[in-house]
């Protein structure tokens, strides 16, 4: 079992360990959408009032007011805020009718908290780690190019989060179309309202560039780095968005199911995804002291093929 030192019996099998807490958190894990909607909306926040939910409430009236600027905007006029609240509220009560949605916000959230945590325990700089200087040092102008762009809209995020805020335009293509449906549905009864979020989503979409957003300039720097992609496997080195984006193609997962297996109930998956990207054991372990230096690795772990660790990782539930 991967917990604060307690090593399984003899008997069992590593691979039978880690199937087993695999499926465990991933049980755990699809508790985490209903409970997180339920608290985002209740009228009582009081008792939980934590810094997750907080976060993922800002988000949501942010994307809302995001959308919703471009709507009262489509006439030439710049506009800011000041929504109908009711409108802000059918909207956003939208978002959370949609999983991914809601899962990405969650995910977005954790990863800052993440990133605030590392800085503070780590001395790990939130937007130019070491492997960011390093690419932005590179002779090749194309790579020094895509680094400081990346540079840029970390920085950019980092500032959007501190206010608890996300733009429309960072989200993947699929959520930010299922925004724009949303944003059409909420204000389809009103023909005024019809006539300016069409017009506005038009704009939009026109607009929209995913492989210029934070989480595309982050897989486009990975690439780019072709076979020295394994040097972003360490958090010390790479920072976590760049971390979590080299784990997530390494292993073949979404970015999202591998920003949550960071979370202190997800170990396994965790443990699993290093494997599976080729990390050696005692590489996976160093990752381990940077996240959950009081978790120990499993007896065995050492001599848990990639192979094997990719097979695991793939029986689970949230894979991709």
């Amino acid at each position: 079992m991967i917990d604060h030192g307690v090593h399984p019996p003899r008997t069992q099998t590593v691979e039978a360990v880690m199937r087993a807490e695999l499926a465990h958190g991933d049980a755990m894990a699809g508790t985490i959408l209903p409970i997180l909607r339920h608290l985002i909306s209740a009228e009582d926040n009081s008792v939980f009032s934590d810094e997750i939910l907080a976060r993922v409430r800002g988000m949501l009236a942010a994307l809302a007011n995001g959308l919703l600027n471009a709507t009262f905007a489509v006439d030439g006029q710049a506009v800011h805020g000041g929504h109908p609240p009711k409108l802000v509220d059918a909207l956003t009560g939208a978002f959370m009718d949609h999983p991914a949605l809601l899962a990405h916000l969650h995910c977005t959230a954790l990863e800052w908290q993440l990133t605030e945590r590392l800085q503070a325990r780590l001395a790990l700089d939130p937007v130019v780690s070491p492997l960011v200087q390093a690419l932005i040092a590179s002779p090749d102008s194309a790579t020094q190019g895509l680094g400081m762009t990346f540079l840029a809209a970390q920085a950019r995020w980092c500032q959007a989060q501190r206010r608890m805020e996300l733009a429309p335009s960072e989200l993947p293509g699929e959520l930010f179309h299922a925004a724009l449906l949303a944003l059409r549905a909420v204000c389809a009864s009103d023909p005024e309202l019809a006539r300016r979020s069409g017009i506005a989503e038009v704009g939009l979409r026109e607009r929209y560039d995913e492989a210029a957003s934070r989480l595309g300039l982050a897989g486009r720097l990975v690439v780019s780095m072709g076979g020295g992609a394994q040097a972003a496997l360490s958090i010390s080195h790479a920072g976590i968005a760049l971390f979590l984006t080299a784990l997530a193609m390494g292993s073949g997962q979404e970015r999202d199911p591998v920003v949550l297996s960071t979370h202190e109930s997800q170990l396994a998956r965790f443990a699993l995804a290093l494997r599976a990207a080729g990390q050696k054991a005692s590489l996976v372990e160093e990752q381990f002291l940077a996240l959950h230096p009081d978790v120990t690795m499993p007896v065995g772990f050492d001599r848990l093929g990639v192979d094997l660790a990719a097979s695991i990782l793939a029986s689970g539930r949230y894979t991709g």
